[in-house]
């Protein structure tokens, strides 16, 4: 299987489960996989699909996803083909002439076409070896995204009796599992249940206090990236691409409201890189499948900690650092439960508060918000400090909140309990504003009794004292605010509140995680690669990405790649894209070597070299790590681990990389050796081994040379040598 793997689809190794689950699904089981979006689901029956004799059904729910997977197929050399409503009958009845005589290994399908009698007819003519469900979830009324037309679907079981099912979904709680299983009929069927944890994003929840000059900054920082805003309404969507546009950002609006064409445009735009921003509501998304969004942000409160999770999991698809952002005010929190109180079915509208009240649970939370996403979804985790979540990148600290919660509790009562968090905190800043003066508020002991404290923070202190229970928040048309029976102790017992808030203010910031990329690469060259992928992409009328993701020419722009050979090995180049554009990618790389010399450290810039933090280090590295700062060689670690030496220095360099220090005294070259060596490096650029034991000649041991590139690279990260 490796080899079709790498011949087909560029890769040289499987992600976590992939194996497992292809090798099930060739013995023919029904099989249920559930795994992240950006975790490979769609290789589960790609793969098999090469090597099973018949054809792969698979029933997608998104136009636009079926049209982006197929694509992505040809371009790997894999025959595919679609049927949906925006083919011509000519073209539809073209794929279905090719599918009939075997010319299309994997048809992609609507689910409202398996109600068609003729479509019905059409499938039983094709030799069908198996049938895939992507987003199973549509099929289950617990879902969040159900979908009445994957009823149908129970048809490919009867018309199908013996033909193994796979049903593929990014999110599903238990009772969406079992419904899945039963409304589709699978026997007996293997459950695959990865980890949902994304470790290249990063989640913050900070108070919507200036959100736009807060989103303004965070475009600045992602500038030339993709990025999603959600918001909470149609008309929101068109005021922020709006006010964005006049800025100078490239950003247009989408939500329901609008022309199907134009919808079908603006996704279009987005995926080809013609636009960078999209502001939606939570129409936009699904089946998206733009692997380099670096940017999801919530301006608005989520509606469900699913929906949330799936939303954020648009971002960082091709394993690349990324950021989501919720921006979380009580404002969005009162208006979502006045929308709910306007259900009227009892059950639903229960149901309905019982969501948000996660969500709730999710913005308030004062430890790792990770940790509470992977348990809402049914997964253990036992880490405290996830290394990716604002609360965990923060250092918090307790404080006494006792006295200001006495004065909030006291303007609560003194002013009536008829009052929501706005008016409470004018009449305790001293807002003389005519409502108070009207009313008489501002002649009462408690007017002005915190005009010291910013809005901000006694609006944060409000939703706490409603998170903690003292405060309980009163429905209608304008949610008011009033003490709970706990409040009422509180006082009366003069009890004591302890609070924990950052050390500082919450910054919007990426944590180094450890991946499959490189130490450093050639920013000026990578440019030029994104510039010929963006040129062949245009020509081919197919999203950039398609030709080659971004961890591709990274790696080509770390490694230079100077013949089929070299290029061959770079993650993402299969048989076809290398006979495809090996060509014109080596005529930049080599033609951009001769014009700087060799590979040299020009434009270098690291990747992920964090300051003093090692986070999500495997233990296998840890352990490697631990064994050479014991004083052992290359030679005796990889002896004592069963692995290779190369290995053993490839842990050093990653341990180093993401911010890590470690005694290389022992394994240090005599000094003038040691000075040689450095000087090659700087001479050569540091980035590969290759040149510099070429040009020092075969007398210095490629572990000689290792030791002094991590040395130097800590010195560069550290500022001073270990040891």
């Amino acid at each position: 299987m490796l080899e079709q793997l790498k011949a087909y689809f560029g890769f040289d190794r499987f992600l976590p489960l992939q194996e497992e689950i292809i090798t099930k699904v060739l013995a023919k089981r029904d099989t249920l996989v559930l795994m992240p979006t950006g975790g490979g689901k769609s290789l589960c029956y790609q793969l098999p699909a090469l090597r099973l004799k018949g054809l792969t059904l698979v029933v997608s729910p998104l136009i636009a996803l079926m049209k982006d997977q197929v694509d992505g197929l040809r371009a790997d050399g894999v025959p595919a083909g679609l049927l949906n409503s925006t083919l011509a009958a000519q073209e539809a009845n073209q794929v279905q002439d090719q599918a009939r005589q075997g010319k299309i290994k994997i048809l992609y399908v609507a689910p409202e076409r398996l109600a068609l009698p003729g479509f019905q007819r059409f499938l039983q003519s094709l030799d069908v070896s198996l049938i895939a469900i992507d987003e199973a979830h549509c099929i289950s009324e617990w879902g969040h995204d159900f979908r009445p037309d994957y009823r149908n679907l129970k048809s490919l079981r009867r018309d199908f009796p013996g033909v193994p099912v796979i049903a593929l979904t990014a999110t599903a709680t238990e009772p969406v599992r079992e419904d899945i299983v039963n409304q589709l009929g699978l026997d007996k069927p293997e459950i695959f249940i990865s980890s949902f944890n994304r470790p290249n994003l990063t989640y913050t929840i900070q108070p919507k206090a200036e959100p736009l000059g807060s989103l303004l900054h965070l475009l600045e920082k992602h500038q030339g990236g993709s990025a999603i805003i959600y918001r909470f309404s149609r008309k929101a969507t068109e005021e922020t691409a709006l006010e964005l546009s006049e800025r100078g950002f490239s950003a247009l609006p989408y939500h329901a409201g609008l022309e199907r064409d134009l919808r079908r445009e603006t996704q279009e735009k987005f995926i080809r890189d013609q636009v960078q921003i999209v502001v939606a509501t939570i129409a936009f998304g699904m089946g998206i499948d733009k692997p380099d969004v670096r940017l999801v942000v919530h301006y608005d409160l989520p509606k469900t900690v699913e929906g949330y999770y799936q939303e954020t999991g648009r971002a960082g698809r091709d394993g690349l650092p990324s950021d989501c952002v919720l921006f979380y005010s009580y404002g969005d929190r009162s208006k979502q439960e006045y929308f709910i109180s306007q259900i009227e079915d009892d059950d639903e509208r229960e149901k309905a508060h019982n969501k948000l009240d996660q969500v709730l649970v999710l913005c308030d939370l004062q430890t790792c918000r990770r940790a509470y996403l992977m348990e809402y979804l049914g997964e253990s985790w036992p880490q405290t400090d996830c290394g990716g979540c604002d609360i965990c990148l923060l250092p918090r600290e307790e404080f006494d909140a006792t006295e200001i919660a006495q004065k909030i509790l006291s303007t609560a009562i003194r002013t009536g309990e008829r009052f929501g968090v706005n008016y409470l905190v004018d009449v305790l800043r001293g807002s003389a504003n005519k409502a108070v003066r009207t009313r008489g508020h501002h002649e009462l002991p408690v007017f002005g009794i915190s005009r010291d404290v910013d809005s901000d923070d006694l609006k944060e202190m409000v939703r706490s004292l409603v998170t903690n229970g003292l405060l309980a928040q009163n429905g209608g048309d304008y949610p008011t605010l009033g003490v709970s029976q706990r409040g009422h102790k509180f006082l009366k017992d003069r009890e004591k509140l302890t609070l924990t808030r950052p050390k500082q203010a919450a910054p919007v910031r990426q944590v180094a995680f450890p991946g499959d990329r490189e130490t450093a690469y050639d920013t000026k060259l990578f440019d030029e690669l994104a510039a010929l992928r963006l040129e062949i992409a245009t020509d081919r009328e197919v999203p950039a990405y398609q030709i080659f993701g971004n961890k591709s020419l990274q790696q080509m722009a770390f490694h230079m790649p100077q013949n089929e050979l070299e290029f061959s090995k770079i993650s993402g180049v299969g048989d076809a894209k290398l006979r495809d554009f090996s060509e014109r990618f080596l005529e930049v790389i080599n033609g951009y070597v001769e014009a700087n010399g060799q590979p040299a450290a020009v434009n270098r810039v690291p990747v992920s070299a964090p300051k003093n933090r090692v986070r999500g280090i495997s233990m296998s590295i840890r352990e490697t790590k631990d064994l050479v700062a014991q004083g052992l060689s290359f030679e005796e670690v990889a002896e004592q681990r069963g692995i290779s030496e190369t290995t053993i220095r490839s842990h050093l360099e990653r341990f180093i990389q993401e911010g890590g220090q470690v005694d290389l005294g022992h394994l240090m070259p005599p000094e003038d050796r040691r000075i040689k060596i450095a000087a090659a490096f700087k001479e050569m650029g540091e980035a590969r081994l290759t040149p510099v034991r070429e040009f020092l000649g075969d007398d210095y041991t490629w572990d000689e040379l290792a030791v002094v590139r991590m040395d130097m690279r800590q010195q560069e990260y550290h500022g001073e040598p270990v040891g």
